[in-house]
């Protein structure tokens, strides 16, 4: 049986913070595997201008390039929009009843989780990480200890794709926020859809 962390997110792009944050987990958090699992639409991001889900895919998986603790899922694609994590939870857990699932989330996550849908069916099959924020709470509430971890010694990287997206679009070089190989078609595809 594998252990394995599931890194949700639109990655809109995949930035250098995304990729810290999983090399972390995959070699000082009990895992075996972290895979990135990109998102066609975040129930709570709705209005959010997603490039299509192949570019994103793509970007990920040319990001994470060999690394063979990484890998990269699209099971969300084929599932009911918008997705919702206890839906794809459960969906991986009945294809691959072999391996344990731990869930990754960022602070700012932990602080509205008790709105997620089916939250406390989440709590009760699946441990999680969560990574801090600079602006976010570090204390977990005392009936979530048990299955929640705080990762206090992850490193900080506070960048995101929004920042990315922005700076981008404001026709400003931020190529070392960006996987050095994905760099040029983020930059291209950015400032082509933003004409």
């Amino acid at each position: 049986m594998s252990r394995i962390a599931l890194f949700f997110g639109s990655f809109n792009p995949i930035h250098i913070g995304h990729l810290a944050l999983a090399n972390h987990i995959a070699e000082f958090g009990g895992v075996d595997e972290v895979r990135f699992v990109v998102s066609p639409q975040n129930p709570f991001k709705q209005n959010l201008s997603l490039m299509d889900d192949a570019v994103r895919l793509s970007w990920v998986k040319e990001a994470i390039g060999d690394y063979p603790r990484f890998t990269v899922s699209d099971i969300e694609f084929s599932m009911p929009k918008p997705s919702y994590t206890s839906d794809t939870l459960e969906r991986l857990s009945s294809l691959e009843p072999g391996n344990e699932f731990v869930l990754v989330m960022g602070g700012d996550n932990l602080a509205s989780f008790s709105g997620w849908r089916r939250y406390e069916w989440i709590l009760e099959h699946y441990s999680i990480l969560v990574y801090p924020r600079l602006d976010g709470p570090t204390e977990i509430q005392e009936e979530w200890r048990s299955r929640i971890t705080m990762l206090t010694n992850a490193p900080r990287i506070e960048v995101s794709s929004t920042f990315v997206r922005k700076s981008i679009v404001e026709g400003k070089d931020v190529r070392f926020f960006v996987p050095q190989r994905i760099w040029a078609s983020v930059r291209d595809e950015f400032v082509k859809k933003n004409r």
